[in-house]
């Protein structure tokens, strides 16, 4: 329920729910769905706001937090340092443009458009028939009615379709943050 795109199937999943116990419908309203579900947070959340650095942090740090504050402080300089050379290393063996995570979603989402047929009805604005299904695809607000690529920033299968069928690289319709800085 927390990761649905559309309002469809947030109801849907919203009706198993109620059904199986009406308290936890009552609870998750309560709550107030902007809070936990993608579909009604304020802004995009996207895959990047979904990992808690600070507590990555703290875990790492939890030995040190017993060292007067100087020392601690040089166990915190070192620690990044160590981390900035891991990843910095790790970056300049790679040749791709997203992150490895990014581009394991990307790549995943082009094996599924494999089989979609693609029309245009303008230079941006297109219709993806996926098994019987259409959908459209806006490349130039980056938006599809299925709601992952604009949620996501990242082409959905159906945007994907459309980028391959254009010749246009995907790499350019992602968002920044899921880039690699280039060295």
């Amino acid at each position: 329920m927390a990761k649905t795109y559309t309002q469809t199937e947030f109801d849907s999943l919203m009706e198993k729910v109620e059904k199986v116990d009406i308290r936890v419908k009552e609870y998750l309203e309560l709550a107030g769905y902007k809070k936990w579900a993608r579909l009604y947070a304020p802004g995009n959340r996207g895959w990047t706001m979904t990992s808690n650095i600070a507590e990555s942090i703290n875990a790492a740090l939890v030995s040190a937090r017993e060292l007067p504050i100087y020392d601690f402080l040089e166990e915190v300089r070192k620690m990044f340092g160590c981390w900035n050379c891991s990843n910095r290393k790790e970056a300049t063996q790679t040749y791709k443009t997203l992150g490895k995570k990014y581009q394991e979603m990307l790549e995943l989402n082009e094996t599924m458009c494999t089989r979609m047929t693609v029309v245009p009805s303008t230079e941006y604005l297109h219709t993806v028939n996926d098994g019987g299904r259409n959908y459209t695809v806006c490349l130039l607000e980056r938006k599809c009615v299925c709601g992952r690529f604009q949620i996501d920033e990242l082409p959905c299968p159906h945007a994907w379709a459309v980028l391959k069928s254009k010749f246009l690289m995907p790499e350019e319709y992602c968002s920044s943050y899921y880039k690699q800085v280039q060295l």
